[in-house]
């Protein structure tokens, strides 16, 4: 049975794209180009790193402007994180309740992920990130180094994540992967499962619905 989940932070456990998606397409804006966020959605759904490429490729704007419009998006969440995603708090004491562990995985450097979680009242039980010396997804390094210093099997594993590198990496490591997207930003990968609110997970790792 699936009992403990890995989550990756940032559009999934954090709903941080609509801001992101705001700051990238203002930096098009204050260069005269026009986009509108739902086309670069569909970038960053990819990898922030992808959209900025991108963009800076298409409008001739140097990707460094990107860069710094994200870092200091980050600053910004120090003090005013951006909200969780709906269900996420919920959830996560759903799982502590029912004996598993809430484990984090991202590309986010530690300060930020910390102040993040801490930020929205999110408590996890581990949080490994890039910035500990391992190499980004889809390697799954972060996902076997978690298994390994938690003692878990992964075959009681869920990973969840928004991207297909989420998913890649996951399975890469022997864990089940369920994808958070939406009909706005659809996600083709190969996770084994797809939700579209986090409350969809319940089932897949037995728990009762949420009380409304």
């Amino acid at each position: 049975m699936l009992r403990h989940v890995f989550w990756d932070l940032g559009g999934t456990l954090v709903d941080t794209y609509p801001a992101l998606d705001a700051a990238l397409a203002g930096v098009v804006r204050s260069h005269g180009g026009s986009i509108d966020e739902t086309e670069v959605a569909k970038l960053t759904r990819k990898s922030t790193g992808h959209a900025i490429e991108e963009l800076s490729s298409r409008f001739d704007i140097p990707a460094e402007e990107f860069e710094a419009a994200n870092e200091a998006l980050k600053v910004e969440w120090s003090s005013d994180p951006a909200p969780a995603m709906e269900g996420a708090a919920a959830l996560i004491e759903a799982v502590r309740a029912a004996g598993g562990k809430n484990l984090v995985v991202t590309h986010r450097d530690r300060f930020s992920a910390v102040n993040l979680l801490d930020g929205l009242g999110l408590v996890v039980d581990d949080l490994i990130s890039t910035a500990d010396g391992f190499p980004r997804k889809p390697d799954p390094a972060m996902y076997t180094e978690l298994l390994e210093r938690q003692g878990l099997d992964p075959a009681e594993c869920l990973a969840v994540g928004d991207r297909p590198i989420d998913a890649e990496a996951a399975q890469a490591a022997g864990i089940t992967a369920a994808t958070l997207e939406s009909s706005a930003a659809p996600v083709d990968d190969a996770a084994e499962h797809s939700v579209e609110k986090l409350e969809d997970l319940r089932p897949l790792l037995g728990l009762e619905p949420a009380e409304v």
